[in-house]
C-alpha cells in the first residue's frame, strides 16, 4: 500500500503543474493570419453566393406572388360571371346542375368528370372551360410559391452559417494577433495578402503607392479603374460592395458597373464573365485572379499593378500583382 502511495506521489510530483502553450512568435502569428485570411476569403465568396442566389430567388418569389394574386383575381371575376349566369336561371326557373358543381367544387376536378358540357350553351361552356384553365395555372404557382418561399428560407439559414464560419474565424485571427506587439500587429496586417511573399524591393514601393501609371486604357476601363481608384483608402469589409466598404469581388464588380458592365458576385463566377486573357497579354481594366482556389481578385491597372480590397483589417489599395499566385485573368466587357 505503502509503495502504491509513494508511487503515485512519484507520479505526481514527476507530472507536474500543466503547462500553458507556448506563446506564437510573431512569425508563426502572420502565417496563421495569412492562412484564415484565405480561409475567410473562400468562405466570404460563398456567403456571396447564397446572397446572389437570395436577392434572384426572392425576385422571382415576389413575381410568382404577385402571378397568384392576379389570378385568384382573375379566377374570382370568372366565378362572377358564371354567378350572373346561374342568377339568371335561377330567374328563369332552376339552376342548372352543371353550374352548381362547377360554382361548389373544383371547376377543373369537375370537367374532368362532366359529360354533360354539350347540356350548357356555348357561353356557359366557355365560361367554365375559363374557369378550370385559371384554377389549374393558380394551383401550379401557388405549388412554385410554396416551394420558393421553402428554399428561400433554407438559403436564409445557409447564409448565417456562413456568416458565423467567417466571424468565427475573424474572431481566432484577432486573437492570434492580440498576442503580438502593436508594432507587429500592424506589420502583419499591412504585409502583403496571402502568401507573405515580396518579390523585390519595388514590390515594397509599390505596395503603398496611389498614384496609377500613365497607360492607356479602354473608355470603359478607363471609368472602372477611376471608379476603384476613388475607393482606394476605404476599409475592407466582407459581403460587401459598397459604398463604404468593399470584399475583393464586390469592387471589381462595383468598379465594371461604374462602365456599364454587369459582373457576377464572386470571384468563381466573375472569372467566366468574359474571355480569359493570358498573363502576358494583360491590359488594365482586366480582372486578374489568384491562389489555387480563385479564391482572390483585384483589377488590373498595367505596369504590374492591381487596385484590390486585400483583407480584413486592410484597406484597398494599389499593389503588384506578383504578391500572390496567378490564376487567371478575364477581360470584362
Amino acid at each position: 500500500m505503502a509503495t502504491a502511495a509513494a508511487t503515485m506521489t512519484g507520479v505526481i510530483a514527476f507530472a507536474g503543474p500543466a503547462s500553458a502553450d507556448p506563446t506564437p512568435t510573431s512569425a508563426q502569428v502572420q502565417e496563421q493570419v495569412n492562412q484564415l485570411n484565405r480561409e475567410v476569403g473562400k468562405a466570404t465568396d460563398v456567403y456571396n453566393g447564397v446572397q446572389e442566389k437570395i436577392e434572384k430567388l426572392q425576385k422571382e418569389s415576389n413575381a410568382t406572388q404577385d402571378r397568384v394574386a392576379e389570378e385568384q383575381a382573375s379566377m374570382n371575376a370568372l366565378r362572377d360571371q358564371i354567378g350572373l349566369i346561374a342568377a339568371d336561371h335561377y330567374r328563369n326557373g332552376g339552376l342548372p346542375p352543371e353550374l352548381q358543381l362547377a360554382l361548389s367544387g373544383d371547376p377543373a376536378d369537375y370537367l374532368k368528370r362532366a359529360s354533360m358540357l354539350d347540356q350548357l350553351d356555348s357561353q356557359q361552356a366557355t365560361r367554365l372551360q375559363q374557369l378550370a384553365a385559371q384554377s389549374r395555372m393558380l394551383q401550379q404557382d401557388r405549388t412554385e410559391a410554396s416551394t420558393q418561399l421553402a428554399e428561400l428560407e433554407k438559403l436564409r439559414k445557409d447564409l448565417n452559417d456562413n456568416k458565423n464560419t467567417i466571424q468565427e474565424k475573424l474572431n481566432k485571427a484577432q486573437q492570434l494577433l492580440n498576442t503580438v506587439s502593436a508594432a507587429e500587429r500592424k506589420a502583419i496586417l499591412e504585409s502583403n495578402d496571402h502568401t507573405n511573399e515580396r518579390t523585390d524591393d519595388r514590390s515594397s514601393r509599390d505596395n503603398s503607392r496611389t498614384d496609377l501609371p500613365n497607360v492607356p486604357a479602354s473608355e470603359r476601363a478607363a471609368k472602372a479603374i477611376a471608379f476603384a481608384r476613388a475607393q482606394i483608402g476605404k476599409p475592407y469589409g466582407w459581403g460587401k460592395a459598397g459604398p463604404s466598404s468593399f470584399d475583393c469581388s464586390g469592387l471589381t464588380q462595383q468598379a465594371w458597373a461604374a462602365a456599364g458592365v454587369k459582373l457576377s458576385r464572386t470571384t468563381w463566377d466573375q472569372v467566366n464573365d468574359g474571355p480569359r486573357v493570358a498573363k502576358s497579354q494583360l491590359q488594365p481594366g482586366d480582372l486578374v485572379f489568384f491562389n489555387s482556389d480563385n479564391s482572390h481578385v483585384g483589377l488590373y491597372i498595367g505596369d504590374g499593378l492591381m487596385i484590390h480590397a486585400p483583407h480584413t483589417g486592410t484597406v484597398i489599395k494599389i499593389a503588384p500583382i506578383s504578391e500572390m499566385p496567378f490564376y487567371a485573368a478575364m477581360r470584362p466587357g
